[in-house]
């Protein structure tokens, strides 16, 4: 485990970040602050949830917080409650996260340049196609991903028809509904809780087999745990993977390096993340 730095003890200059969500978890929590630990930051993070998103952002500008990571279901809503949003979060519509400089809010979408790295950092090129199952927030973040690094041959897969195609359209993709649709792409990416822990589907793959051994590489957003059965299905069949850990964890890095100035290490940050899923 890394070394921690001298932490300052709480006072009245200890800097605040919080996360809003309709259910709050202790990921963000944990991992924001086994990092302020570790890099002597007089920083603390704690998670909320609200009734009343437009007081809770007002309270966000009007106490000085620093910085705010924004979950499901406020994600749309708070777009017209901040000063500027950054393109990353202007084409999705969706923020996940806020900072606050001087009572000026800024909101981005960290999930977007997250996975926009993880293509860079895998060797993802737009000469592949991608396939890409699901229609909410999470999936718009991903195929904007792709779509803006140039990946024109793309499907949505979808059971919710209206969101899937609607999705689709924007990026220019076709759309399948689940049923009976092909499931070969060189990249498959799972954008469901198909495999979640503690889901109704948490033992299910999200594409078959034959799709699997087919794919280059096989992407699967969900973080809890880290090895799916679809991850896992995948490095039995020799198959390159991404994993939703590797994806939230480089998104809280984003905000963190937002909200202090820092960058935690590569290191450091697989090690926050291990623990932020413990």
């Amino acid at each position: 485990m890394t070394s921690a730095a001298r932490k300052p003890a709480l006072n009245k200059d200890t800097r605040v970040c919080i996360s809003l969500a309709g259910r709050p978890s202790n990921i963000g929590t944990r991992f924001h602050n086994h990092l302020y630990e570790v890099l002597g930051l007089d920083f603390l993070y704690k998670a909320f949830t609200t009734t009343d998103i437009v007081a809770a952002i007002g309270g966000v500008r009007a106490l000085g917080i620093r910085g705010c990571s924004v979950s499901m279901p406020f994600k749309a809503d708070v777009l017209d409650l901040v000063d500027e949003v950054e393109p990353s979060a202007q084409t999705l519509q969706s923020v996940n996260t806020i900072v606050n400089d001087d009572g000026r809010l800024t909101a981005s979408n960290t999930d977007y340049l997250a996975v926009q790295q993880l293509i860079a950092d895998n060797g993802l090129t737009p000469r592949q196609s991608v396939l890409i199952r699901g229609s909410g927030g999470m999936a718009s973040a991903v195929g904007a991903a792709f779509a803006d690094r140039g990946f024109r041959a793309g499907t949505i897969l979808a059971r919710n028809a209206a969101a899937g195609r609607a999705l689709a359209d924007r990026l220019g993709y076709s759309y399948h509904s689940e049923r009976g649709a092909p499931q070969t792409a060189d990249i498959v990416v799972n954008v469901t809780p198909i495999g979640m822990a503690g889901g109704a589907e948490e033992h299910d793959l999200a594409f078959d087999e034959q799709a699997i051994r087919n794919a280059h590489t096989v992407f699967d957003v969900v973080a809890l745990p880290s090895e799916t059965p679809l991850i896992a299905a995948a490095r039995q069949a020799g198959v390159g993977v991404i994993t939703g850990a590797q994806v939230i964890a480089l998104q809280a890095a984003e905000q963190f390096e937002r909200y202090t100035g820092v960058r935690p290490t590569p290191e450091q940050i697989a090690e926050a993340s291990a623990i932020s899923r413990a």
